[in-house]
């Protein structure tokens, strides 16, 4: 357990831990992380010891540390999600209720699923450069974590980004892009339903390479849509492939990101898959009680479609301004 992740407290889960595990099935052991690779060190000795799982209790920078350490063993990686984005427990459709995902760990099946690595640094959910990377920076710098204080940085960033030219190359030749970002996804989404490669499969020995060419103040309502409705691939500035391997050339070094984490490099960078090289608890079927997207319910709503829910979608849409009020109160005190 990460006891810093995410925005929410531990001590829940804890309780449904102790109340819930079947005891008849298994024994467990609880493990608080104390530094940053930590989590890295108990994976890779519950490994040698030849523990059935690991259950990662965070989001995913933790999942990240747990599971690079499981990698081609018979272990399996669980999760608890509590971090910021959690994009990775959303693919596997593991509940985001602390109780659902402890009753899980008991019936969950076992998946195996691809990983990949960028620059030799793995990832299970997505990487990239441009944008995104450098936003990741700009979080993991700020000090809180949490939705809010992404999207503020998000938006006000974007007022002076500029893109850059990069060189991509895979086994069909080389392709030049001017882009605001390059997003490599193993995974659907960064986290919180932002679905950046929407038609990524965890086993397809592929990863999905979204690329969003620079646009106009005008098309940021429909990106800002279709991020969330699971449609960025039908946009217009969005320029997709899948590909095993690819090189990324840019101009200078910079940062990367990878599973959310920034880190600095040079300006040349190998991405790869690796097929079937993790064992994952995961859920077999849809999630009980998932609601559609936010987004999508507004949509419906707007377009005469009956919503699941009218009071709920009334209770989000006052939540969701009171939200962009407050977003808005913050940017406009920054210089």
């Amino acid at each position: 357990m990460n006891p810093i992740s995410g925005t929410q407290g531990k001590r829940a889960i804890l309780r449904y831990i102790h109340q819930l595990m079947d005891r008849e099935r298994c024994d467990y052991q609880l493990v608080r992380t104390k530094y940053a690779g930590h989590a890295t060190e108990i994976a890779k000795q519950a490994v040698d010891e030849g523990v059935d799982m690991v259950v990662a209790i965070g989001g995913d920078g933790t999942i990240n540390e747990i599971a690079k350490a499981l990698v081609h063993s018979k272990t399996a990686l669980g999760i608890i999600p509590c971090g910021s984005g959690n994009g990775l427990a959303r693919h596997l459709r593991i509940p985001m209720e602390p109780k659902a995902a402890v009753e899980l760990l008991n019936s969950g099946k076992r998946l195996c699923i691809d990983y990949g690595k960028i620059n030799g640094l793995p990832f299970f959910c997505t990487c990239g450069v441009g944008f995104d990377a450098f936003v990741s920076l700009k979080f993991a710098d700020s000090g809180k974590r949490g939705l809010l204080t992404y999207l503020e940085n998000t938006l006000h960033e974007s007022l002076t980004y500029k893109p850059e030219t990069y060189e991509i190359e895979n086994e069909e030749g080389t392709q030049r892009y001017n882009a605001f970002l390059i997003a490599c996804g193993n995974a659907s989404q960064y986290g919180n339903n932002a679905y950046i490669t929407p038609q990524a499969s965890l086993t397809d020995g592929l990863m999905d390479v979204t690329i969003m060419e620079p646009f106009t103040v005008l098309d940021v309502p429909s990106l800002s849509f279709q991020l969330f409705n699971k449609t960025l691939d039908q946009n217009s500035r969005i320029k997709t492939f899948r590909a095993r391997k690819i090189k990324i050339h840019r101009a200078k070094p910079g940062v990367l990101h990878y599973d959310g984490d920034p880190v600095m490099a040079d300006e040349n960078l190998e991405v790869e898959i690796i097929p079937q090289g993790l064992y994952v608890v995961a859920s077999d079927e849809k999630v009980k009680g998932e609601s559609l997207n936010l987004l999508q319910q507004i949509s419906e709503y707007f377009s005469g479609l009956k919503p699941k829910g009218e009071e709920f979608i009334a209770k989000r849409q006052s939540h969701l301004f009171e939200l962009n009020r407050t977003l808005l109160r913050k940017l406009s005190n920054k210089d």
